[in-house]
């Protein structure tokens, strides 16, 4: 059976006058393309992304850079200040002895949430899984009785 095709004024074709099987390889086509252009737009946005985390993480650097400055300066401070009534080893030492403290009170704090945190493994996904499991090992048993 031999199909016409009529152009219209906009140049495509009528699609009553098409074939199903042109109609598919074609949807099959636009699909494709569509995908095409879909991953290069995903593609072009990561890559933005990505420069916008590269010089987030730069300024996030010369912050963390700029606050050890600060630290070192506020520790110089600590110690002349303690240095005004004590000799100088003696308020180094203080102001050292505070801070592993400080350090100290710190590390257990965040070794405490490690451990809360751990295992890493998603254990309510795993267990949901399990029943989907179950629940799908049920369904084709009873399907087959």
């Amino acid at each position: 059976m031999a199909v016409t095709t009529h152009q219209r004024h906009d140049g495509s074709q009528d699609l009553h006058d098409r074939s199903l099987g042109d109609l598919l390889r074609d949807l099959s086509e636009q699909t494709t393309r569509l995908i095409q252009q879909e991953i290069a737009l995903a593609k072009a946005e990561m890559s933005e992304k990505g420069k916008q985390v590269g010089a987030g993480a730069g300024l996030l650097s010369g912050a963390g850079l700029l606050g050890v400055f600060a630290f070192a300066a506020f520790t110089a401070m600590f110690i002349s200040i303690l240095d005004t009534g004590m000799k100088f080893w003696l308020a180094a030492l203080i102001v050292a002895v505070v801070y592993a403290l400080i350090a100290g009170v710190l590390a257990q704090i965040g070794r405490n949430r490690i451990k809360r945190a751990t295992p890493v493994a998603p254990e309510q996904a795993i267990q949901s899984s399990k029943e989907d499991i179950q629940w799908a090992k049920t369904q084709a048993q009873s399907g087959m009785k």
